[in-house]
């Protein structure tokens, strides 16, 4: 437990003191890009963010068919703290999506774009998940039909990432700067000065991931056996 706290704490100041230093370095000596001026700077949260994003639900998916297979508790917690942590950075995704949007297409939003809507939906899937978390008692139904609904849910994740190649012409979106989704090879098109901060930030809102993962697997954690304890005294 000791050990978990400190981990945990290790994890909150390097996710902030890492993320306060990106951001130093994004807007202090990182020079402005031609064609987008100070808006690309939005690029080092948004970009991170969606790749957090992925990975949140990714984890989530991982959990729930664990948690189906095995059928412990200690899965479905920490599929549950994922979801909330990546529904937070997919809020965030659509949030600086929006910003970014604005000065660059002239608007926030465009419902013909897919990339849009199909992370929307992403959205909107997980804040089902937890409706129908809340609306369950049995907590062993509540996890098993949760991570059916997560399961599925994860499965929007590769329509988006490929939304932009098959949805040519129904996007505002331009082809990944650093990700050839045809051939898996990474080949930035941007100068270097300006591509370099971008894995620092991947890594410290990483940081920042696992530290609010962990922390919200404490919570449920600890939730779920103080519940067990109300229910013995009960007996």
């Amino acid at each position: 437990m000791a050990s978990m706290k400190k981990i945990i704490l290790y994890l909150e100041w390097g996710s902030i003191l890492g993320l306060l230093a990106c951001g130093l370095w994004v807007f202090l000596w990182t020079p402005l890009e031609i064609s987008q001026g100070f808006p690309q700077k939005i690029m080092y949260l948004h970009v991170p963010t969606v790749i957090i994003t992925y990975l949140a639900f990714f984890v989530v998916f991982v959990y729930s068919i664990a948690y189906l297979w095995k059928r412990e508790l200690m899965f479905d917690q920490m599929a549950k703290s994922s979801a909330e942590v990546g529904l937070v950075f997919c809020a965030l995704v659509l949030i600086t999506g929006a910003i970014w949007g604005k000065p660059i297409w002239g608007t926030y939003w465009a419902w013909w774009d897919v990339r849009l809507v199909t992370t929307l939906l992403l959205f909107l899937i997980f804040m089902g998940y937890f409706l129908l978390r809340m609306s369950i008692d049995d907590r062993d139904k509540e996890a098993r039909l949760a991570a059916v609904l997560g399961i599925l849910g994860c499965l929007d994740i590769p329509i988006i990432h490929i939304s932009i190649e098959w949805a040519e012409g129904r996007t505002l979106h331009q082809p990944s700067t650093f990700f050839k989704v045809e051939t898996g090879e990474i080949n930035p098109s941007i100068p270097d000065v300006l591509s370099d901060p971008l894995p620092v930030a991947i890594f410290f809102m990483l940081t920042l991931y696992l530290y609010l993962l962990l922390l919200r697997y404490q919570i449920e954690k600890h939730q779920d056996e103080l519940n067990q304890l109300l229910v013995e005294t009960q007996v």
